[in-house]
């Protein structure tokens, strides 16, 4: 077995001269691998693999041997970019005969992906006679060499397979799923390749490590000076708790001991910090939990900042105004530089709502989308985009009648914008003088400056979860304490609604749940918490103690019986009794998101202080409709009979329960933020919505202009005479333009 030093050491004299004939490469990698075959692959286009060089084959097959991207084992390695390691490759259900290989007395197969800049350029493949496991360091090493190859191919014209021509001038759009509301248009600029090493072998690996070492500091003294730079408060903020959590992540030894590792192997500093990055983003893509696979940008931003200490921190080009910044993935520290380097929109192909870049573009009021698949592969630098971050999709070439539309659109938001400014520091009044109370959702402490800049009248919903996620691990009570007294200081006596932890579904922190079918409807929020009472109490007694004799407001998620319920107001009520000095009010409700609690209603309403519908949840567990699934958007409307009636239901459980006394209730979701469900809600009796910042000036204006006497029967009218339509959608905007309300 060979060293990978010792291999290196060949490679680099193969490949001293200017072009090392592939023969070459292939005869050298058996020989040091102790392997009777070796063989190259190259794409072609078309998706076509094509055998350019082998050491043990037929030599009459190079040229003629061909396998489609998926066919063979070669094939499959090409198309999912993973290490096939095969004992008895021939009896593989992908194993593809070619004759004029001469390859059937070899029975074991190592088969790697050749991959560049994140394109796959071929397949490098050694074989032997005896059936037999390849170790890791075989692989480690095969992996090397696939990392150098990757270098030749391209120099010999090696393609990923994608079809090139009139497509890469034509408008595409680009669907996806809203991360930040709003519309921008300017010229793309691309992020996330990165740069080709100058040099990939080590002449001096001490001298490597030694500028490895000198790299890190100073990547950490910038990421210091950058975070350092970010205000606190007002509209340029960034979350504390998203970028400490990357800083532990930036500091952690791990990943740079690997690093350390692949120098000592010979490899550049710069050589290696790409093959580890490489090796963390092909083992993470595989992982199915979206919180962790949010991780993968962070690592993958921080080997960008250390290749680009290596290299003395090269300036990065001017960046047009109003850019449009489109990434395969985004990490916090690589979003806030080009926040400040002018871009006006976000298009990241794999991005979630709950990820670190999407939770400070929402900071940063950046319009962002994600789930943008394919898009990286179609765009060029320079070509102009659209982020339509309402409807969650990126339009990429627009025509210039799209265009147009686009730009009077926002102009025609601007404008309106400017007329809601005055509405800022009124209540919210229907025209008819029907006071409703607009709240915000929101999940961090920068958040909190949207309650003034907004005008909302408290917070809605409170979600402890988010800075969980954001530091990568559950805070202690003292730290959490220290984060709900600042959310009470600054809503400064306007009400708040602590939602307990959420956890779950799509909100994972490392090690949370196993692998479920259906997460959505698995081991999520309260069932994590009744289960884990340690974990609910610690946080019920840091709001306890948050509060400090003022009012406080908790409510549970995800509550299906009540009995459920009871449980866990009787575990809170417990650490009240313990804690001092004790709320001046304390205030315990639940959400209701599981229909199930509609058959449970006047037990419910005696038990709970008031009641938040989050509507979100209900309409997916309603419809049995996953609300993540692109095939499921819009086909369920809240606006619809079945949701409406259950609405007025409860609406009426709550007015009577209590002897009359009633239970207050709210709705909570993004349907709430869009003035047309916000004046249907209102109309069929809500008189309290909370709902992200975006929506509170629109939704007020419309209100405004909401004569709500004269609509109430015009719903109740439309509500008649449906005759099972599957939403009330249309007849309700009628009757609104009708009456010139803005939705």
């Amino acid at each position: 077995m060979a060293t990978p030093r010792r291999l290196l050491a060949r490679l680099r004299e193969t490949m001293a001269h200017d072009a090392a004939p592939l023969h070459e490469l292939a005869e050298l990698v058996a020989a040091e691998l102790v392997s009777e075959v070796c063989s190259i692959y190259a794409g072609r286009p078309g998706e076509i693999l094509e055998l350019v060089a082998t050491q043990g084959l037929n030599q009459g097959a190079i040229g003629r041997t061909r396998l489609r991207v998926g066919e063979g084992i070669v094939g499959l390695c090409a198309a999912t970019g993973k290490v096939m390691n095969l004992p008895d490759a021939q009896n593989h259900p992908a194993f593809a005969y070619r004759p004029e290989t001469g390859e059937e007395p070899f029975a074991s197969m190592l088969a790697v992906p050749v991959r560049r800049g994140g394109h796959t350029l071929g397949v490098v493949a050694v074989q032997n006679r005896n059936p037999r496991g390849y170790s890791a360091e075989e692989v480690d090493e095969l992996e090397t060499v696939a990392m150098l190859l990757a270098e030749v191919l391209a120099s010999v014209g090696a393609a990923d397979g994608a079809e090139e021509g009139v497509a890469a001038t034509v408008p595409r759009v680009f669907s996806g799923s809203s991360l930040v509301p709003g519309i921008a248009i300017g010229p793309v600029v691309l992020h996330g390749a990165l740069s080709r090493p100058a040099r990939l072998l080590a002449d001096d690996p001490d001298a490597e490590l030694a500028r490895l070492q000198d790299a890190s500091r100073r990547m950490q003294q910038g990421l210091d000076e950058l975070f350092s730079g970010v205000p606190e408060g007002a509209d340029g903020t960034a979350s504390r708790e998203v970028l400490e959590a990357y800083r532990l992540i930036a500091a952690d030894a791990g990943w740079l001991q690997r690093v350390s590792e692949v120098i000592r192997g010979g490899l550049s500093a710069e050589a290696a910090v790409q093959r580890v990055a490489g090796e963390l983003r092909d083992r993470m893509r595989r992982i199915s939990d979206p919180y962790l696979r949010e991780r993968l940008a962070d690592l993958e931003d921080l080997a960008g900042r250390l290749l680009a200490a290596l290299a003395g921190n090269v300036p990065r080009p001017p960046v047009p105004p109003g850019a449009i910044l489109l990434a395969r993935r985004l990490g916090p520290a690589e979003l806030l530089d080009w926040h400040a380097a002018g871009i006006a929109g976000v298009a990241v192909e794999e991005a979630s709502a709950g990820g670190h870049a999407a939770i400070l573009a929402r900071a940063l009021g950046l319009p962002s989308v994600g789930g943008t698949r394919g898009m990286l592969d179609s765009a060029e630098p320079g070509d102009e985009a659209v982020v339509d971050a309402d409807d969650g999709q990126l339009v990429l070439r627009p025509e210039a009648e799209v265009r147009s539309a686009y730009l009077r659109e926002m102009e025609a938001r601007r404008a309106l914008a400017a007329g809601w400014a005055p509405l800022r520091g009124r209540p919210a009044m229907t025209c008819d003088g029907v006071h409703v109370s607009l709240m915000l959702n929101v999940g961090l402490t920068m958040e909190l400056a949207q309650l003034d800049t907004t005008g909302a009248e408290g917070i809605g919903l409170y979600r402890t979860e988010i800075g969980m996620l954001a530091r990568g691990e559950i805070a202690d009570v003292a730290e959490q304490a220290a984060t709900y007294s600042r959310v009470l200081d600054a809503a400064a006596g306007r009400p708040v609604l602590f939602r307990t932890l959420d956890l779950g579904a799509d909100k994972l922190l490392p090690g949370d749940a196993p692998e479920e079918e259906n997460p959505a409807m698995g081991w999520r929020s309260l069932r994590i918490g009744l289960d884990r009472p340690a974990l609910l109490r610690r946080q019920m007694r840091a709001l306890l103690l948050a509060a400090g004799g003022r009012r406080l407001s908790v409510m549970f998620p995800m509550v299906a019986t009540v009995a459920e319920f009871r449980a866990a107001k009787s575990l809170l009520l417990a650490e009240a009794r313990r804690v001092r000095p004790a709320p001046e009010q304390l205030e315990i409700g639940t959400m209701l998101e599981v229909p199930a609690l509609m058959w449970q209603l006047n037990e419910l309403l005696r038990e709970v202080d008031f009641v938040s519908v989050g509507s979100n949840d209900l309409l997916q567990f309603l419809f049995a409709a996953d609300r993540s699934a692109p095939a499921l958007f819009n086909r369920y409307d809240l606006l619809s009979q079945p949701v409406l009636g259950l609405l007025e239901q409860l609406l009426v459980a709550a007015k009577e329960a209590k002897g009359g006394a009633g239970v207050p209730i709210s709705l909570c979701g993004e349907a709430a933020s869009r003035p047309l469900e916000a004046l249907t809600l209102v109309g069929l009796g809500f008189t309290s919505l909370s709902m992200s910042a975006s929506g509170i000036l629109p939704v007020k204006a419309s209100l405004a202009d909401l004569d709500l006497a004269a609509f109430r029967p015009v719903l109740a009218s439309i509500r008649r005479n449906a005759s099972g339509a599957a939403s009330l959608r249309e007849p309700i905007s009628v009757w609104a333009r009708e009456h010139g309300l803005a939705v």
